[in-house]
């Protein structure tokens, strides 16, 4: 196997125990990572609202599997869809006011979890690391 397919091979084995970490500490908050998120997309939003399709997008979902994530998000009230006036073929999903609760609760979850996942490494290395990953496409 040559170096860089072994770097993608130990990313890839990285993120999904990150995420099933993730998916556990979240799960206090009743959220799963991916939930998450859909929550801090919305809540980055000066209008905590895009549309479906553009939030799969920054999500790196299909659109079809953002849909089924948000229909339980819908029924918890974490999230609300909405019609747009301009075009009806065009859904709209904002950020509730449950939504933003759980998201900010959650955050501060995460931010814990993140400290402890990197409690290895000191400020220029995590710096270093950021700067490494943004360079993978």
């Amino acid at each position: 196997m040559d170096e860089s397919t072994k770097v993608i091979m130990t990313l890839a084995k990285t993120a999904a125990k990150l995420t099933k970490s993730l998916d556990r500490c979240l799960s206090l908050h009743g959220i799963s990572f991916s939930e998450y998120l859909v929550l801090d997309t919305l809540s980055q939003e000066p209008s905590k609202t895009m549309s479906r399709i553009a939030l799969a997008e920054s999500i790196n979902l299909t659109a079809s599997g953002v849909t089924r994530m948000l229909n339980p998000m819908e029924k918890l009230h974490l999230i609300e869809k909405e019609k747009n006036v301009r075009d009806a073929r065009i859904s709209l999903v904002k950020l509730s006011e449950t939504g933003e609760e759980v998201y900010r609760d959650a955050t501060t979850t995460l931010s814990q979890r993140a400290n402890s996942q990197t409690a290895g490494l000191d400020k220029g290395e995590i710096k270093q690391l950021v700067r490494v990953l943004g360079k993978i496409n």
